[in-house]
């Protein structure tokens, strides 16, 4: 990764050009059937996916495969993070209907993995843990085959319970993403705290140890390599088994510009790296994203934990 520390600053008022994609970052745009279908469902059902909200690149394969990320507490976020490209300002009445309206997506979709996700929702009492909780009991009565994967926001100031009652509701992966090394919270992530995001992570594994944990970073922000590895480490100590890392990519003039484009090479250091350290299971492309491919992840993580088992009771 370039050493950008010493890089001239743009004059005021000015931003930086938008650098040219290169050729590992291009995807084809949506065209498949596949993808129509699952783009009807979600309307039909009134859910918000994070795959259209966050202009995510993966859009096309993921949904021509039929898999989303649902988007639960409506699609307007509380928060203003400079690399987010969902809406920010004061959101709607919570839906109801939205955890068996998920339920029912998942069901017709054979969903034999979902991930659901949320906006920050710093209006209510609760975060939005409760509906969390909704959509997980939702699932496990109607499509108890699929395991269950969560993103959820931070929970700013109210940490412990929303974690609790979540976790008592007994996802299979529980994931929050730190975005970014904690040098650049001020700009990229201003409403959150790096270290608060290791404490919810680390307050999951104790509350129930048995709950696979999760977290990704973007690069090209112009984080620098050794900030990388100390997240890693950060990571690790908050016995976190996923590690996801993947390129940051632009929304819109107004977001954070990118700094650099890093290679598949680098991020194919970054993952072996990742391993070394103990994670369970890394992703690590230009392409990844916190859900992209999280079914088959969720396997081969279950199958590492069981290997790592069957070692340690062998020793």
């Amino acid at each position: 990764m370039n050493d950008l520390s010493s890089a001239p600053l743009p004059p005021q008022g000015e931003r930086p050009p938008r650098q040219r994609k290169p050729d590992w970052i291009r995807v084809k745009a949506p065209v498949s059937e596949g993808y129509h279908e699952t783009r009807r469902l979600m309307r039909d059902l009134k859910l918000n996916t994070v795959c259209e909200e966050a202009a995510c690149p993966n859009i096309g394969e993921c949904w021509t495969k039929k898999h989303a990320t649902v988007m639960i507490l409506g699609d307007v976020c509380t928060r203003a993070c400079a690399f987010c490209n969902v809406k920010t300002g004061m959101p709607r009445t919570v839906d109801p209907l939205e955890p068996e309206n998920v339920a029912i997506a998942a069901g017709k979709m054979g969903l034999s993995h979902i991930v659901v996700t949320s906006v920050d929702r710093d209006d209510l009492p609760d975060g939005g843990a409760g509906q969390f909780v909704k959509v997980i009991r939702a699932l496990r009565r109607e499509t108890p085959g699929t395991t269950i994967e969560i993103l959820t926001p931070d929970f700013r100031g109210k940490m412990r319970p929303a974690v609790e009652a979540i976790c008592e509701a007994g996802p299979d992966v529980y994931n929050h993403n730190l975005e970014t090394v904690p040098r650049l919270y001020p700009t990229i992530r201003p409403g959150a705290r790096y270290y608060a995001s290791l404490r919810l992570l680390e307050e999951v594994k104790r509350h129930d140890p048995a709950i696979f944990t999760k977290s990704g970073i973007m690069l090209g922000l112009g984080e620098q390599r050794l900030e990388v590895h100390q997240v890693m480490d950060d990571m690790r100590s908050a016995d976190i088994d996923f590690i996801t890392m993947g390129q940051y990519l632009q929304p819109t003039p107004r977001h954070a510009a990118v700094e650099d484009f890093v290679t598949p090479k680098a991020f194919a250091a970054y993952g072996a790296i990742a391993r070394a350290k103990g994670f369970l299971q890394v992703a690590a492309s230009p392409l990844t994203r916190s859900s992209y491919h999280a079914g088959d992840d969720f396997a081969a993580m279950k199958a590492a934990r069981e290997a790592k088992l069957a070692r340690t009771a062998g020793a």
